[in-house]
Parts: structure tokens; C-alpha cells; sequence
């Protein structure tokens, strides 16, 4: 009760300090800057391209009366107006199916599975998107996945997906997010241990229903507030290897693409990216840093009571953010390069119109169920888990070999670079000197410079040039020959001259 005070307190003083401040064009920027909230802009983004579902969350009539399915669905299928196919479905190796949960109350979680267009010897890579509360689908689709939407709604093979190196694995999480979908609202998620839970029970039914897969390097991929699920999903697969938990899951490593891990430092990092980028001035630099203090102290407090205290941090930290885009007028957040066109400045409009095609329904078997392409129900729901520290977990992974692999977009502002370099040079495990002190190569694929490499041990920092938040959308290229040097142990050579990668397949 007495931390719950102290956070409404801090929510008052937070408040009084912008009423009360003398600066007129402050208290302007302020005005603006809760329209740009990333509650308000999601909520925004996703009304402009009318992804609300039809119910809060995605919920269909109650399953009680149905005999309950085994663990796991899955069907091979093939996506209708697929170009260039010329294969079956059973050669094509695309896979789609729904875990039914293990500890939920009637949760479904949705998934594709895409087999490797290489060797079935590549490694297993799952990828999670961020949010939170965004499908997966918008990378398969967007970025990595192993075919694009044309303007026809038709699909081209993407020659850059990560299925030319991987058997990739993409899922709707947590429940209510895509496809997937729960009979009770209970089975919403609110913290890590919820969803890094739920994806350890599908991954011991996914490699149940794939044992021929089981000894494969797995590998757990993901941007954004993805950089919140990643470190505690490998943590809970650590754990359930050393505890003998089920099936023995090869993890080798994970990646953390423009994502938010340790809030307290990269909150810190906002003003300092958009001063040295010239988005805002030194005059506005000072001021919006006088909100920092209170941020800090809002940061401490999240989690001694777990609810009142994180959601009160999540509003004052992220006047910082808001701050910066009332001045930045329409530049796109993601990639400060171009111009914000939509609520969440890109088109991915047509992502939905496909996959409510009855046509693509019918062929991935999901019925009628709406498909939401970001919930502002698991959006809301995990606003107490946003400024909670994820990185605390990660030096265990470290010390026991376990790879990590940072990377991040030069001109992404939301989760920018510079705030990642700042929390990976921060963590404290027993290579942190050697690391530190290591010389910063140049990243090359194709003979040209990419990005800046930074590596000791099982830890890796990239940053990628000429690329914004979806790096995989922007590079590739450059993606793709990421993955592939950084599974296979190769991420600081550079390739030879017969090319780890092949441009042309």
C-alpha cells in the first residue's frame, strides 16, 4: 500500500512539474507530446488500418462442449497466388498449426513453420515480434519470412529470407495477438514469466511433433519489445535444460534486433540520439532532460508492488519520447530518414487483406477467426512488464556459452543504437573489461561496409548502416548474411571468396 502511494505521489509531482513550468513552449511541446504517447500511437496506428478486432481481445464462443484437440495442430498448406511455386505442398515444406497451451485456461497460440530451403541440418530460428502484442506475421511478410505481398496480393519469394539458412519458425504471441486466440480472458498475459512460459510449453510440443528437428542449434530471434521477450524466454529454455525438463533443446544463442531490454539506460540515451541526429536543439535537449530524475526514480520503483508503480513509470519515461516527437514533427520514429506516412509510418495494410482472403483462411484452416495484426489488449496488458529490466538475466546465459547477438539500425530513434551499445557496454558479466576494450570492426558483405562490428566471447554488438528499425526490411542482404556468419560461429570474418552468401537463388 505504501509503494502504491509513492507511485501515485510520483504521478502527481510528474504532473505538477509541467503545469507548473514556466517554459511556454515547453508546456506546448507537452500538449503535443500526449498525442504521441506509444499508447495513444498504437491505438492511433491501428484504427487507421482498422485492425481493432471485432472483441477486445481475440475470443470465440466457448470451446467447453468440444472435445479438447491434441497439443499441437499442424497441416502442411501453400499459400494461394504463390509465384514461381512449381512445387507440392509436401516438397514446399510450409507448415501452420496451433499449440493448444498447457497451462491456460483455453488459450491457442498460432504459428508457421517453414522448413529450411537449404539443408534440414540448419538450425531451428524462431522469430518474435514486439509490440507488444504485434503478429509475427508483419516480419514474415515485411522483413525475413520467405515471401513478400505484391500490391495484387499476390506472393513473390523473398530471395533474402532467413529460410535460406534456417528452419523458421514464426509465432503469434502472446495469446490474442494474430491468429491466435483464447476462450478466457484469463489466459492474457501481463509479465515475462507468462509469456516465456507459454513459448517453452509450445517449443517442447513443436520438437514433439518434430523430433527429426530436436538435435538442431535452435536459435531465438526478435526486434522491438521483443527485446523484453527474448532474454527471458532463453533463460526459461536454460532452465528446463539443466532441470532435464522434457525434451533437451539445442539453444545456441539469441538475438536482439532494435529492441528494448534495459529501459533505465536506454530511456536515458532518447534525448542524447536526438540531439546528436539534430532532431531537437540543445535548448530543448535541457529541458526535456529535467523529466530524467523523476524517470530514474519511476524505473526503481517498478516492481516492488508490480502493477500502480510499473504503469506509473511507463507514463512518466515515456514524456521523454513523446517530448522529442512533438518537435520532430512528422519524422518517421523508426527511420528518421523518411517521413511518417500512417499511424505507424509504414503501409501494412495489405498484410491484412491477404490473410483475410477466405481463400488463404481456408487454407491455413483458421475458420472465420479475425485476424488482428496488433492487439491494444495484450498492448495494455503487458504495459507493467515495459519498464522492467530484462538484461539482469542475461550474464548467466553468457558465462554458460550461450551466444547473444545485438544489433540495431543507425537511424531508428524509438530503439535506437545508441541506447543498446550503452546497455550491452553496461552489462556486467566476466568478459565485460575484454569486451569493452575490444576494437570495433567494419561488418562487410559484398565487399562494401554494412555496419560496425563490436565482439568478445558469446557476446556481439552491430550496428547496421543505411537501416532503421526493421533491419531485416531496410538490409536484407546484409540481414541474411547476418544470420547466417553469427550461427555459424563466423560473425567477425569476414566471407571468403567462394561468398558464405549467395546473392542469386
Amino acid at each position: 500500500m505504501e509503494n502504491s502511494i509513492i507511485s501515485l505521489s510520483l504521478l502527481f509531482a510528474f504532473l505538477s512539474l509541467f503545469s507548473l513550468s514556466s517554459s511556454t513552449s515547453f508546456n506546448e511541446d507537452i500538449q503535443l507530446a500526449r498525442s504521441n504517447l506509444p499508447s495513444v500511437q498504437a491505438s492511433k496506428f491501428i484504427r487507421d488500418l482498422n485492425l481493432f478486432p471485432k472483441n477486445d481481445v481475440n475470443v470465440i464462443a466457448d470451446q467447453n462442449s468440444l472435445p479438447q484437440p491434441k497439443k499441437i495442430v499442424e497441416k502442411r498448406f501453400a499459400f494461394p497466388n504463390l509465384v514461381g511455386s512449381g512445387v507440392s505442398v509436401e516438397d514446399l515444406g510450409h507448415h501452420a498449426g496451433y499449440y493448444n497451451i498447457e497451462h491456460s485456461h483455453a488459450a491457442r497460440l498460432f504459428y508457421f513453420f517453414f522448413e529450411s530451403r537449404s539443408n534440414k541440418k540448419d538450425p531451428v530460428v524462431i522469430w518474435l515480434t514486439g509490440g507488444p502484442g504485434c503478429s509475427s506475421e508483419l516480419a514474415m511478410f515485411y522483413e525475413n519470412g520467405p515471401f513478400t505481398i505484391a500490391n495484387n496480393l499476390s506472393l513473390v519469394w523473398n530471395e533474402y529470407g532467413w529460410d535460406k539458412a534456417s528452419n523458421l519458425l514464426y509465432v503469434d504471441q502472446p495469446t490474442g495477438t494474430g491468429f491466435s486466440y483464447t476462450s478466457d480472458k484469463r489466459d492474457i498475459r501481463h509479465n515475462e514469466d507468462g509469456v516465456s512460459n507459454d513459448l517453452y510449453d509450445f517449443l517442447q510440443a513443436f520438437f514433439a511433433e518434430h523430433p527429426e528437428l530436436a538435435e538442431n542449434d535452435f536459435y531465438i530471434t526478435g526486434e522491438s519489445y521483443a527485446g523484453h521477450y527474448i532474454p527471458a524466454f532463453a533463460a526459461r529454455v536454460h532452465r528446463g535444460n539443466k532441470a532435464n525438463e522434457g525434451i533437451h533443446i539445442n539453444l545456441k544463442g539469441f538475438a536482439i534486433g532494435n529492441g528494448l531490454t534495459d529501459p533505465a539506460i536506454q530511456y536515458k540515451a532518447y534525448t542524447d540520439y536526438a540531439l546528436d541526429m539534430g532532431i531537437i536543439t540543445k535548448t530543448a535537449y535541457n529541458r526535456i532532460n529535467k523529466v530524467l530524475p523523476l524517470c530514474e526514480t519511476a524505473i526503481k520503483l517498478c516492481g516492488t508492488d508490480g502493477t500502480i508503480s510499473c504503469v506509473a513509470s511507463y507514463f512518466v519515461c515515456n514524456t521523454i519520447f513523446s517530448s522529442i516527437m512533438a518537435l520532430a514533427g512528422d519524422t518517421n520514429y523508426y527511420d528518421i530518414r523518411k517521413k511518417c506516412e500512417g499511424s505507424l509510418c509504414y503501409d501494412f495494410s495489405n498484410m491484412e487483406k491477404f490473410l483475410n482472403q477466405k481463400s488463404v483462411r481456408d487454407a491455413l484452416e483458421v475458420g472465420d477467426l479475425d485476424f488482428v495484426s496488433c492487439s491494444p489488449t495484450v498492448y495494455q496488458a503487458m504495459l507493467v512488464d515495459w519498464m522492467r529490466n530484462l538484461e539482469v538475466g542475461i550474464p548467466t546465459l553468457l558465462e554458460d556459452g550461450i551466444k547473444l547477438l545485438v544489433y540495431a539500425g543507425e537511424y531508428d530513434l524509438i530503439c535506437n543504437w545508441l541506447g543498446n551499445s550503452r546497455w550491452v557496454h553496461a552489462m556486467e558479466w566476466s568478459g565485460q573489461q575484454k569486451f569493452v576494450a575490444s576494437s570495433e570492426v567494419p561488418f562487410e558483405v559484398d565487399g562494401s561496409k554494412a555496419g560496425v562490428l563490436k565482439n568478445y566471447g558469446p557476446l556481439s554488438f552491430l550496428k547496421v548502416h543505411d537501416a532503421g528499425h526493421m533491419v531485416p526490411m531496410d538490409q536484407p542482404k546484409a540481414a541474411l548474411e547476418m544470420l547466417k556468419r553469427w550461427t555459424q560461429g563466423k560473425l567477425s570474418e569476414a566471407p571468403s571468396d567462394s561468398g558464405i552468401f549467395i546473392a542469386e537463388m
